[in-house]
């Protein structure tokens, strides 16, 4: 049985997912990229499955992986026609999740991610919610509400977005009256 299976770029393409990927059983990295595929099935016997893409083609929706649940880490589904992250919840152990030029246009969608408490890895360029921010203010609005993440659309994810602690207030001077600064005058009160 292979244990990588990789089946992108098929002429004629693969249009569907069907129970002969069940046959798959060593099956740990499974490619499906650049097909006709319009959705996720086929998955049930697949208990060893890590790795699965499915990049460039006509998925609308993420049901069907929930067979693969306790096992997939990877999934590389970019350039397809998802607008909602129904489904996201089932894989635990998800790790990365490339999910670019889909249609998700709505934070709701987008914050359903937390469920995969693994996932640390996240690339969602040129999905409406992220083209409709500047750069900036995207980054720190999605790791806001995915502080896990490591990297966020192929770039680390660094510690200028993260709540930086006030400055600490200026040192006292030594001795004297604590209440001036130093080199100041001490007021001088008026004659009644």
């Amino acid at each position: 049985m292979a244990d990588v299976v990789e089946l992108q770029f098929q002429w004629p393409p693969v249009e569907k997912m069907d129970a002969t990927l069940g046959t798959l059983t060593e099956c740990w990295k499974l490619s499906l990229s650049t097909n006709c595929i319009g959705a996720i099935n086929g998955l049930a016997n697949m208990k060893k499955l890590r790795v699965l893409g499915l990049s460039r083609n006509y998925i609308k929706s993420l049901m069907g992986l929930e067979v693969v649940g306790d096992t997939l880490e990877e999934l590389w589904i970019s350039y397809n026609q998802i607008d909602k992250t129904r489904g996201i919840s089932a894989l635990r152990k998800l790790k990365v999740l490339y999910m670019a030029h889909n249609l998700v246009k709505d934070w709701p969608e987008f914050t359903r991610l937390q469920d995969c408490p693994l996932l640390d890895d996240v690339i969602f360029l040129g999905n409406p919610l992220m083209e409709a921010m500047e750069e900036t203010d995207w980054r720190r609005a999605a790791v806001k509400k995915l502080p896990q993440l490591k990297t966020l659309d192929g770039e680390p994810i660094i510690v200028e977005f993260e709540e930086q602690p006030p400055p600490p207030p200026p040192a006292q001077p030594e001795g004297g009256d604590q209440g001036n600064v130093a080199g100041e005058q001490p007021p001088t009160e008026e004659p009644a």
